[in-house]
């Protein structure tokens, strides 16, 4: 990187960021990743030392691992933390302190999967699956539709954790909504297909979304940041889409921003891919600015220098490890923020190294970092 290059991306890359009650020192957050290194849902010293060596690395915003919500269904795994009981709390009030401590902001992201179990999970009678119409995104109906009553308990579940997560000290909270996880579900017509008021056109299929979003608002301080998470693709489903339009997409985020989003955090593989075809180069994020005057974060294969079929199941296109295209996109504030994931697995410093013009020292990632946690 040259020194023209590196000043560049100090001087975007370093611009402070503020909404509600956080300000945020940088422009770069650390995506959401699930690492599974939680023993009995606790994360550990090792866990917070984790995060604290991003948010000393220049990571202005971390967002945390997705962190189950109390609800028996909300997840089976007992290596990936959970977001209730006192160990578990205390655990995430000392990831909180370090993260401090070491200069950064961070937020956790709260997470019920729903239908999107892994494939061959055993069924478990206890803690059934269950989605909106009992039907997974691969179409197969193999768990249970949810009641009234499960709705019911889902929300207050979520916004018990949001309460919880402003009185240990994070800086907001963000909703797992994408990728085909229970939120997503409600709102994708592939695996929504009820019939009473939560089902039907797309706007109809806001109204989980909304519940969940206006009961974590009405549980936090007015000023306590919302992200939320979104996107069109599902796991192991790249081709999925709630929205075929600009104007379909804004009818979708009209009734979320409404309830009380702050910030849509918008997930797509690539983060220079136009979002809809013959309506310019906006990506997601782009558009979801565009449309609802929120705050964004946008995301997507960020200082890869692999091939990304690797790592993305075939695709063809070439990553990107020069970041000229995203500093330009930031330049026009087509987003607020970029989300950084792998290439933070990698090396807990690429902020640092970016802004200082050591771009050549970065370290790359590769399957291994994925495995570990350093």
């Amino acid at each position: 990187m040259s020194t023209s290059s590196a000043e560049r991306a100090a001087s975007l890359l370093s611009r402070p960021f503020t909404v509600g009650s956080l300000t945020v020192p940088g422009r770069v957050a650390m995506a959401p990743m699930t690492r599974a290194f939680s023993p009995d849902g606790t994360p550990g010293a090792d866990v917070a030392s984790y995060y604290a060596r991003r948010a000393a690395g220049g990571v202005g915003l971390i967002v945390t691992e997705g962190t189950y919500v109390n609800h028996r269904s909300a997840g089976l795994s007992d290596r990936i933390p959970r977001f209730h009981g006192e160990a578990q709390l205390a655990g995430w009030a000392n990831v909180v302190e370090q993260v401090h401590a070491a200069g950064g902001t961070i937020v956790p992201q709260l997470w019920h999967v729903g239908m999107a179990r892994p494939a061959g999970s055993a069924p478990n009678p206890d803690a059934p699956s269950i989605g909106p119409s009992g039907v997974g995104i691969g179409g197969t109906a193999d768990g249970d539709t949810m009641t009234q009553r499960d709705i019911d308990d889902v929300v207050a579940a979520f916004a018990t954790a949001a309460a919880d997560a402003e009185r240990i000290g994070f800086d907001g909270i963000e909703l797992h909504g994408a990728h085909g996880y229970l939120i997503d579900q409600f709102l994708w017509a592939g695996t929504n297909r009820r019939t009473d008021a939560y089902g039907g056109d797309p706007v109809a299929r806001t109204r989980f979304a909304a519940e969940v979003i206006a009961a974590v608002r009405a549980a936090v301080s007015p000023d306590f940041p919302l992200i939320l998470r979104m996107s069109q693709w599902k796991m192991g489903d790249y081709a999925a889409r709630i929205a075929d339009t600009p104007q379909e997409l804004e009818a979708i985020l009209a009734p979320l921003a409404a309830a009380g989003v702050d910030v849509f955090h918008a997930s797509t593989r690539r983060y220079w891919d136009p979002e809809f075809d013959g309506e310019g180069d906006l990506n997601l994020a782009g558009w979801v600015k565009k449309l609802t005057g929120k705050a964004t974060i946008s995301v997507g294969s960020v200082g890869l220098d692999a091939d990304v079929s690797k790592f993305f199941g075939g695709d063809p296109s070439a990553a990107r490890a020069d970041i000229d295209a995203l500093l330009d996109r930031l330049e026009r504030d087509e987003f607020d923020l970029i989300a950084v994931g792998r290439a933070l697995l990698a090396d807990p410093e690429w902020v640092a190294k970016v802004v200082s013009g050591r771009a050549d020292e970065i370290t790359p990632f590769t399957k291994d970092a994925a495995t570990t946690l350093v």
